[in-house]
């Protein structure tokens, strides 16, 4: 029995999803979304907002494994940096509480629960509520990022290799 938590960085909102999984069952624990967007909020306080509540999503749930969805660098290169500065504040989370890190790149994740690197949101919840037996559609960030728990532990039982980066657990001071 392992417990996976999944994360789908956003500045402003961070889906998090959290399944068991037992050899090719995956049991729904629980997910949802961190929202680090007040007005007048700047930055640093949504990273901490982050941090916070990843720690916070770790001490409850106690995953043995923690996964996160990469960069995408699109159109528009502030954005990108922002949403790294926001993956920054998960792994360090999950870092300081001991979990190694894996990465997937979206095209990835899409691959292992749909079935298609090209699929769109839609067809994302739709999978992830079909494969966990969910009774309602998951909001789109919490699929997500149940996507990228679930995309993990395929990684884990499929002969498919997923790329993935493992960082150490020690901390350096």
């Amino acid at each position: 029995m392992t417990i996976i938590l999944g994360i789908d960085p956003g500045s402003r909102f961070t889906g998090y999803g959290v399944i068991e999984q037992q050899g090719q069952k995956f049991t729904y624990l629980g997910s949802g979304c961190i929202k680090a967007l007040s007005q007048g909020e700047d930055l640093a306080s949504r990273l901490q907002t982050i941090f916070a509540g990843v720690s916070e999503l770790i001490i409850q749930f106690k995953p043995d494994l923690f996964a996160i969805e990469q960069v995408f660098m699109g159109v528009n290169p502030g954005g990108a940096l922002k949403l790294g500065q926001a993956r920054g504040a998960a792994i360090v989370a999950a870092t300081n509480s001991g979990l190694s890190i894996s990465e997937y790149s979206a095209r990835q994740i899409k691959q292992a629960v749909v079935g298609t690197g090209a699929a769109d949101k839609s067809q994302v919840q739709h999978m992830v509520k079909s494969i966990l037996k969910l009774p309602g559609t998951p909001q789109a960030d919490a699929a997500d990022a149940l996507a990228v728990a679930l995309c993990h532990g395929h990684s884990h039982t499929s002969p498919v290799s997923y790329t993935h980066l493992t960082l150490p657990t020690k901390r350096i001071v």
